[in-house]
């Protein structure tokens, strides 16, 4: 059974809903027989390299709060994180364009690192102040995460993998999937969101027992 997973490495809640979900597929029976793919999405493809404010002020200006307000509903996730055992430390963001993680993602996936990159990145990010625009930092995690340094610099200095970033985008688009995460399973069944761990269990029993018999 194939699962396909849209996320962004910038998203609070791809990380919370993509740890509630490994949760649950280590805890799956046939989890040897479930593929996991990682496609890219972007939530701020305009966004510079390095939007030069912190996460707080940035929500602000996005959603029309307060800075206040926008430091409360940080506090609001990083709580529903700690909860997965994800340590945030949202104050430590340094928000930009996800872009070149993501070029850098596909280059593990040729090496089957993909979500040791991306974990890496998400983890960079979130709980390490990471400047996810910055190439070095990008290198540096990557690096830490398995990847040659020769090939991550090589990626980063020409256009590889720009192509599949938006191919995934653009096949995001053709399913009609505007937020992330978006949980796409054998392109039939969709989960939209960071669901509880309840609603990943059921759905891999559900979707797995679906494929068993129309394979019969």
């Amino acid at each position: 059974m194939r699962i396909e997973i849209w996320s962004d490495i910038v998203c609070p809640w791809c990380a919370i809903g993509m740890k509630r979900f490994h949760k649950a597929l280590e805890a799956f029976p046939h989890r040897d027989g479930v593929e996991v793919v990682l496609r890219s999405f972007e939530l701020d493809p305009d966004s510079p390299a390095d939007l030069g404010m912190p996460l707080d002020r940035m929500l602000s200006r996005k959603y029309g709060m307060t800075v206040e307000e926008a430091h409360a509903a940080n506090a609001r996730v990083a709580g529903l994180a700690a909860a997965e055992g994800l340590s945030f430390r949202m104050e430590n963001t340094r928000p930009g364009n996800s872009f070149a993680a993501h070029r850098l993602v596909h280059l593990a996936a040729e090496s089957g690192k993909a979500s040791a990159v991306h974990q890496a990145f998400m983890k960079g990010y979130f709980c390490d102040g990471l400047a996810v625009g910055d190439p070095a930092a990008l290198v540096a995690a990557a690096v830490e995460a398995g990847l040659e340094r020769a090939d991550a610099l090589h990626v980063l200095g020409s256009e590889a993998y720009a192509e599949e970033v938006r191919a995934d985008e653009s096949r995001a688009a053709q399913f009609g999937i505007t937020g992330v995460p978006f949980f796409a399973i054998e392109e039939t069944w969709g989960i939209s969101g960071a669901q509880p761990l309840e609603v990943f269990q059921e759905a891999l029993a559900s979707c797995w027992a679906k494929v068993e018999a129309a394979t019969a």
